[in-house]
């Protein structure tokens, strides 16, 4: 096995804490394996897209007043059928989207989404 130094904020290190405690994971290795697994599955996920693709996209963003993911549903408008939108706690939004897609659309809009790296949670759900 390989030893991989990285470095992390306090805020990473306390969300890997809680995910090693989460899971019952003997260590921050554990932990840090566990989560790259867990991106792997969602990778895989986003890959076998194919064809015509429809399901709910739902994201939690933080800060109500910047245009990000604005500019990214004007961009993806033709795929949305349907959103809402709430503003939480703390100035953070809820964005839940009906979304119909070709596939490669759809990923190429989950990329936009991610690479941005404002979403606190980015969640689609295929139907």
């Amino acid at each position: 096995m390989s030893i991989v130094s990285i470095s992390l904020t306090d805020e990473n290190i306390s969300a890997l804490e809680n995910i090693q405690k989460c899971y019952g994971l003997t260590g921050r290795s554990e932990a840090i394996r566990h989560s790259i697994r867990a991106a792997e599955s969602e990778i895989r996920e986003i890959s076998d897209m194919d064809g015509v693709v429809e399901g709910v996209l739902v994201i939690v963003h933080k800060d109500h007043g910047d245009t990000w993911m604005g500019q990214i549903q004007h961009r993806y408008e033709s795929e949305i059928k349907t959103q809402l939108h709430s503003h939480l706690k703390d100035r953070k939004c809820l964005e839940v989207m009906i979304i119909s897609s070709n596939g490669e659309t759809m990923k190429s809009m989950l990329k936009d989404i991610h690479s941005v790296g404002k979403a606190d949670y980015v969640k689609f759900v295929r139907s």
